[in-house]
């Protein structure tokens, strides 16, 4: 039998939503919007939100979308109290040893790469998946980095097999099939969901492209 961390791993898979707390727009509406759609994973992204808030939503989410996998950015010990499946840490950040330390083994741990040797490295301090991007320009804030491109992620699935690798930044409905047919794990997708006048279909037909293309 699988322990539970390989479990949650083997889901990590298809549409992974973001929930940011930059937008207008409700986050435990915006979550359910996302499972509805058809995500398999939500990162709950609280730059803004207070901690004790950002517990009380991260719980609410965890309630009503108990078939997803629930990821909180930065905060490991926010996810361990609003029962999360594990924690997404930036460069900035916790290291994925110290994110390990405080959520154990059981839970996943996802961490930032630019590119081959940032994913290694992730991967060798304890991470088990990494988001790797930008793989386009971002709708959502400006960026520092010259994005990798389709090439560039698919040289570093290829690099990191079989450690998942979630691709970022850009992703919306257009380009969504040509970033599963790199063969990454998933994709992460924000402002294509979050500014669209029906989140639950833009949803929909981003995770419907991204499963048929793989």
């Amino acid at each position: 039998m699988r322990s539970p961390h390989a479990q949650r791993l083997a889901r990590l898979r298809g549409l992974y939503g973001i929930v940011d707390d930059g937008s207008p727009l409700d986050p435990v509406a915006w979550a359910r919007a996302l499972a509805s759609g058809g995500a398999r994973a939500i990162q709950l992204r609280f730059k803004r939100t207070p901690p004790r808030a950002a517990i009380e939503i991260g719980r609410a989410v965890r309630a009503a979308c108990p078939g997803v996998l629930l990821l909180l950015n930065d905060r490991p010990d926010l996810a361990l109290l609003c029962d999360a499946d594990g924690v997404h840490v930036g460069e900035e950040d916790l290291s994925p040893a110290d994110a390990r330390r405080v959520v154990g083994p059981d839970r996943l741990v996802g961490a930032t790469a630019r590119g081959v040797g940032e994913a290694r490295a992730a991967i060798a301090s304890g991470a088990d998946h990494l988001g790797v991007g930008p793989i386009f320009p971002s709708a959502t804030k400006p960026l520092a980095v010259r994005p990798l491109g389709l090439d560039g992620l698919a040289a570093v699935v290829r690099a990191l097999a079989p450690s998942p690798v979630v691709a970022i930044s850009g992703i919306d409905g257009e380009n969504v099939a040509s970033v599963a047919q790199t063969g990454c794990a998933a994709a992460a997708v924000i402002g294509a969901i979050g500014g669209a006048a029906d989140p639950e279909a833009a949803a929909r037909t981003i995770a419907r492209a991204f499963e048929a293309s793989r």
